[in-house]
C-alpha cells in the first residue's frame, strides 16, 4: 500500500512527527541543504545580465537524493515539510529539484511548533511553495558568494592567505574593531566624589553644592573637591524633603532570536550557538510525560506575535495558579522594533503550559532545563500584571550642600513571581521633615573614567539587530565564522579583534566601503524582505549589486597596494617550526608565522615608544618592578597623562590594565588579587579593590 510522503531537515524533526501519525505516513530527513552552490568553482553562470545558479548535490547527500527519489516514485503523495522560515523554503524547494518534481505542485506544509494538532492541522491546510520566500533566500546566497569568491582572494593577494570577507561577516567584524579603536584611543579622565553616610548607615548621595548641580564628572579638579569636603564637613544637617513615589515596571516581552540569546548569555552563560542548538532540540522533540514532542515553537524568529490560544491558555494559568490579581484586565499585546521583522512567525514561547519546569526536570538534561525555564517563565511573565517598586528620596541639606538618600521596597511582585531579579528592598527608618542628622563618615574619593567595553557574544547580537544586519538566523553563524578564521578570539567573554582584523577592515573601508557599512548592510536586508514580499526583483537585485562591485574588485587589482612584504625575523615558530615575520597592524607592528593560517601564532613587538604613543602618554614611564596582575607577563610602570599619574601594564595595548593605584607584590588572603597601595590622611594603607579588606602599612 503506497503511503504518503513527509519530507523534513532534521532527523529529530522525522522522528517526533512520525510518532504522531500512523501507518499511512512515512516521514525521512533530508538532513539539510541537499543541494548548493559549488566549493571549488564560482558556481553562478551570467547570461544577458540574468543569474543562473549552478547548484549542485552535494556530496554527503548523493546517496540520500537517490533514496528520497526512489520513496518518491512510489508515495501516495509528497508533503514538504522543512521549517517556516525562508531558509525553510529554500530547501524544500531544492528537495523538489532533487527528486525531478515540479516545485508548484507539491503541497507544502508549515507549523510554528511540533505538536500533534500543529501537524494535523497543517495536513489539512498544505498551500504552495512560496518562490517570493525562495528567491530572497536565493538572492542572499547569491550575494554571499559573489562577495566571497571575489573579494577573498583579493584580500589573500593584497594582504595575506587565507583570508575572507563576507556581506555580513566584514559589516560585524567593523562594529568589533570600531569598539576596539575607541578602547585604544580612550584617555582616563579622573574625576571625584564626596561620599556621605550620615548616623544609622544612611549612605547619602551630593546632589547640589553651592545651588550647581552635582553629577558624575561634575568635579575635576583635587583642590575644588578639597573645598567641597570641607564645606560638608558642616554638621548642621536637618531633613529637608521627603518624597514618596510609586513606579510600575512592565512585564518584558516574549522572547525572539536575539533576545533569548541575550538573556541565556546574562542569565546562564550560554553563547549564542550553545543557546541556538539547544533551543533546536527543545523544539524538534524531546521526552516528556505525554511522550516526544517539540516543547517550544519555532526559535529562528524576530516577531513578538502570540497566537490568540496560547494567550488564551497562559491567562488561565496565571488566575488558576498565582491569583487573579496577576492577571491584568485584557491580554498584553507585543510588536517589534525590529527592522524588517516578519510579523507573520511567532514568537518563542513553550508548546505546553502542563509541561512545567519542575515537570521538565525529570525529562531534560541540566542545560535543556535551563533554557526550558528561560522561555517557560518569560512566557507566562509577558502575560502577568507589572511590577510595582515603592521608591523614597530624603533630602538633606546643610547651608551649601544637599545630599540625597534613598530607599525602595517591592510593594507588589507581579510577573517577578515567575521572572525577574528583584531588587533587595532597602527600607529606610522612619524620618521626619525637620529632623537633624548627624556625618557618620565623610570622604572624598577619586576615580577614573572608563574606556567604552568591548562587544560580548549577546552584545554584539543586540547591536546586529538594532542596525538590521542579518537576520535571526544568520547571528550565530557570523560570529562562528568570525572565530573561526581568527579575526576575533573571545576571552572572559568579550570579543577581542586581531591585528589581522584591523589591516583587513582598513583595506575594505578605503576600497569596499559599502561592504562594511553597517547602513548598506541594513539595506540590502530590506531589499531582501521586499523580495520575499514580491515588491522587488531578485534579478535586478543582483545586476546593481555585482557590476559596480567587480569594477572595484578589478580597480583594486592594480590600484590597492600590496601590504604583504615581510621581515623575516630569524627565528623559528615555537607552535610548528615555521618562520617568524614582522607583519604590519593597524596599531603597529607584530610577530606571526609565515605559515598563516595554518598555524595562527603570534606575538606583540615591544616597541615601548609606539605603545606610549598609542596610550596618549608622556614617552617617559617609571618601572615599578612588580609583574602585572592582569596578564602575569608585562611589568607595571608608571605613566603620566594630562590628568596626571596612573599606573598601566609595559605590555599595553596587548594587555589593558589600568589603575590609578599602585597594585603591590602581597596578595589578598580572601580572592587572591593583588592589593593596591592607598595613601590616605590617616597613613598609608594595603587594600583589597575586590573585598574591600585594609590594613596599615606601620614603618
Amino acid at each position: 500500500m503506497k503511503k504518503n510522503l513527509i519530507i523534513v531537515e532534521s532527523p529529530a524533526k522525522a522522528k517526533t512527527i512520525g510518532n504522531f501519525l500512523g501507518k499511512d505516513y512515512e516521514v525521512i530527513a533530508s538532513k539539510g541543504h541537499i543541494r548548493d552552490l559549488p566549493k571549488t568553482s564560482f558556481g553562478i553562470k551570467i547570461e544577458n545580465d540574468v543569474f543562473i545558479p549552478e547548484y549542485k548535490i552535494t556530496s554527503d547527500h548523493s546517496s540520500l537524493v537517490k533514496e528520497l527519489k526512489e520513496k518518491a516514485k512510489n508515495a501516495k503523495e509528497i508533503f514538504l515539510a522543512t521549517d517556516e522560515d525562508r531558509e525553510g523554503e529554500a530547501i524544500a524547494y531544492h528537495i523538489a529539484k532533487a527528486i525531478g518534481k515540479d516545485e508548484e505542485k507539491l503541497p507544502r506544509i508549515v507549523f510554528h511548533e511540533i505538536t500533534k494538532s500543529a501537524i494535523d492541522h497543517a495536513l489539512k491546510h498544505p498551500r504552495k511553495l512560496n518562490m517570493n520566500s525562495v528567491n530572497a533566500q536565493q538572492t542572499r546566497r547569491l550575494l554571499d558568494r559573489i562577495v566571497g569568491y571575489k573579494l577573498s582572494p583579493l584580500l589573500g593577494q593584497k594582504i595575506q592567505k587565507g583570508l575572507s570577507a563576507g556581506r555580513v561577516q566584514s559589516a560585524a567584524l567593523k562594529i568589533i574593531v570600531d569598539r576596539e579603536k575607541e578602547i585604544r584611543a580612550f584617555i582616563p579622565l579622573e574625576y571625584f566624589s564626596i561620599d556621605m553616610i550620615f548616623k544609622k548607615d544612611l549612605e547619602a548621595e551630593l546632589i547640589e553644592f553651592d545651588k550647581t548641580k552635582i553629577e558624575k564628572l561634575t568635579i575635576t579638579n583635587k583642590d575644588r573637591a578639597k573645598l567641597v569636603l570641607e564645606a560638608c564637613k558642616n554638621d548642621n544637617y536637618f531633613i529637608s524633603e521627603i518624597e514618596n513615589k510609586e513606579r510600575k515596571i512592565s512585564p518584558p516581552p516574549p522572547f525572539m532570536t536575539s533576545t533569548l540569546q541575550q538573556s541565556a548569555s546574562n542569565r546562564l552563560g550560554f553563547n549564542p550557538k550553545k543557546t541556538m542548538m539547544i533551543a533546536q532540540k527543545l523544539y524538534e522533540g524531546v521526552n516528556t510525560h505525554q511522550g516526544t514532542m517539540g516543547v517550544i515553537t519555532y526559535m529562528r524568529t524576530d516577531s513578538l506575535n502570540l497566537a490568540k490560544e496560547a494567550i488564551q491558555n497562559a491567562r488561565e494559568f496565571i488566575k488558576n495558579n498565582f491569583g487573579e490579581k496577576y492577571l491584568p484586565n485584557k491580554a498584553n499585546v507585543y510588536t517589534t522594533k525590529a527592522k524588517g521583522a516578519q510579523e507573520a512567525h511567532e514568537a518563542i514561547r513553550p508548546t505546553n503550559l502542563d509541561f512545567t519546569p519542575e515537570i521538565a526536570t525529570k525529562f531534560l538534561d541540566k542545560d535543556e532545563l535551563k533554557l526550558y525555564a528561560l522561555i517557560y517563565n518569560r512566557f507566562l511573565a509577558c502575560q502577568m500584571n507589572p511590577a510595582i517598586s515603592g521608591t523614597q528620596n530624603i533630602f538633606v541639606k546643610n547651608d551649601r550642600a544637599v545630599f540625597k538618600i534613598s530607599g525602595r521596597k517591592i510593594l507588589f511582585d507581579g510577573y517577578y513571581k515567575v521572572y525577574g531579579d528583584m531588587d533587595k528592598d532597602k527600607i529606610l527608618p522612619d524620618l521626619k521633615i525637620g529632623e537633624n542628622l548627624k556625618i557618620q563618615n565623610l570622604e572624598m574619593n577619586s576615580h577614573f573614567t572608563e574606556p567604552p567595553s568591548r562587544y560580548s557574544e549577546a552584545g554584539l547580537v543586540k547591536k546586529l539587530e538594532s542596525l538590521g544586519i542579518g537576520r535571526p538566523s544568520t547571528y550565530a553563524p557570523t560570529i562562528s565564522i568570525l572565530t573561526s578564521r581568527d579575526y576575533v578570539k573571545i576571552d572572559k567573554k568579550q570579543l577581542i579583534p586581531s591585528e589581522i582584523a584591523f589591516v583587513v577592515t582598513e583595506m575594505l573601508e578605503k576600497n569596499f566601503s559599502d561592504i562594511v557599512d553597517s547602513k548598506f548592510t541594513s539595506n540590502l536586508e530590506n531589499t531582501l524582505d521586499e523580495i520575499a514580499e514580491n515588491k522587488a526583483n531578485w534579478q535586478e537585485t543582483l545586476k546593481e549589486f555585482y557590476y559596480p562591485f567587480i569594477k572595484k574588485i578589478e580597480e583594486g587589482k592594480n590600484k590597492i597596494a600590496s601590504q604583504k612584504t615581510v621581515v623575516k625575523l630569524g627565528e623559528l615558530c615555537p607552535e610548528c617550526g615555521g618562520e617568524l615575520v614582522i607583519r604590519k597592524g593597524r596599531f603597529g607592528e607584530f610577530v606571526a608565522c609565515l605559515n598563516f593560517p595554518k598555524c595562527k601564532y603570534s606575538r606583540n613587538l615591544n616597541n615601548e615608544n609606539k605603545n606610549e604613543d598609542q596610550n596618549s602618554t608622556k614617552a617617559k614611564t617609571n618601572s615599578t618592578g612588580i609583574i602585572c596582575p592582569s596578564c602575569k607577563k608585562g611589568e607595571i610602570v608608571e605613566r603620566f597623562s594630562k590628568r596626571g599619574k596612573f599606573y598601566g601594564c609595559s605590555a599595553y595595548p596587548k594587555c589593558n590594565f589600568i589603575s590609578k593605584y599602585k597594585p603591590s607584590d602581597e596578595i589578598c588572603e580572601e580572592c587572591g588579587e593583588n592589593l593596591v597601595i592607598k595613601e590616605l590622611k590617616k597613613g598609608t594603607f594595603l587594600e583589597c579593590l575586590k573585598c574591600k579588606i585594609k590594613k596599615e602599612i606601620k614603618d
